[in-house]
């Protein structure tokens, strides 16, 4: 392909993108198009259900192929600590009902989900409760990144439930110029890291824009936690679609002498699920996030913004 065809797809590729991220934030879009029938049919690529039956029932269908899940609620910026509540009772449900089905009771939650908004004392005894929940059901709790004005306030959370609690991890952004600083402060604690490439709408000067750039501190930030995974300091967990990025990382960590068990990997529920079933059969750890819930809208979008290739998808449930 020449090199001017390239630069041509890709500005409008990035041009894309920026649009679907602004539209992700647009509250009369938030509150009008989800009644959209075409978008409502589209949405079902990215998660079996509104409801958290369809979300265990997708989890018990992944285990037989290898397959993990890790279940999470849809919903971000309450601002009812009632809510926020709620929101906690309905997680330990959750890993209640896991564990009886004998799936691994694992949970992704957001700290604005939880009352960030409000009061930070507040969210951090609804995610200790949370953690407590999940140590029970002898699971997992992953604490959510959302946008980078709140990636110091949820890395203290992080850093103070996970002094009680030790199966508890957070997700950490490639995208951000920060990151790099975070990994080596995380890494001194014996950290649990998701490593996600970010789908916030974010300024130049606070994270890549270029796709190469973020892919390259994506290699660059996964080859450092190698390092400190093989030396026990760190769980690294890769979030992320790009199959060809898994093997390069994967080549790195067997270089290292790591097994493919500790390379663990994690997708979206409906994205490359046969390329993560393959990697299972390799003998990596892998895992489905799976979203749930009715506040889909501005997860959605911005899915769709992460590969702006999926909205020729949405036009065709629109002829659909």
């Amino acid at each position: 392909m020449p090199a001017s065809l390239r630069r041509h797809l890709w500005q409008r590729s990035k041009a894309m993108r920026q649009v679907l991220l602004w539209c992700a934030g647009n509250p009369w879009l938030a509150a009008h198009v989800p009644r959209w029938g075409f978008v409502r049919r589209a949405v079902g690529r990215f998660m079996p259900g509104e409801d958290f039956d369809s979300a265990l029932k997708a989890a018990v269908e992944f285990k037989s192929k290898g397959i993990g899940a890790v279940f999470t609620r849809l919903g971000e910026n309450i601002i009812d600590l009632g809510e926020a509540a709620a929101v906690v009772e309905h997680y330990e449900s959750v890993l209640d009902a896991a564990k009886a089905a004998g799936v691994s009771p694992e949970i992704s939650v957001k700290p604005t989900q939880l009352g960030l908004d409000i009061d930070a004392a507040a969210a951090l005894a609804n995610l200790n409760r949370l953690a407590d929940a999940a140590s029970r059901a002898k699971g997992f709790m992953w604490i959510d990144m959302e946008g980078s004005a709140y990636t110091d306030a949820t890395l203290d959370l992080y850093t103070k439930v996970r002094w009680k609690h030790s199966e508890v991890g957070v997700c950490l952004q490639a995208y951000l110029h920060r990151t790099a600083k975070d990994v080596g402060r995380l890494s001194q604690t014996s950290a649990a890291i998701r490593l996600v490439k970010g789908a916030y709408a974010e300024p130049a000067d606070r994270a890549f824009t270029a796709k190469r750039d973020v892919d390259a501190n994506y290699l660059a930030l996964a080859v450092l936690m190698l390092t400190e995974l093989k030396r026990g300091k760190l769980r690294l967990v890769l979030g992320t679609h790009d199959v060809k990025l898994v093997r390069w990382i994967a080549q790195f960590g067997m270089a290292l002498g790591l097994e493919h068990e500790q390379i663990e990997v994690a997708m979206l529920y409906g994205i490359r699920t046969g390329e993560l079933a393959r990697l299972a059969a390799e003998g990596h750890r892998v895992v489905d996030l799976i979203a749930y819930g009715s506040a889909w809208y501005p997860w959605y979008v911005r899915r769709l913004a992460e590969r702006p290739a999926n909205v020729l998808f949405v036009a065709r449930q629109m002829l659909g």
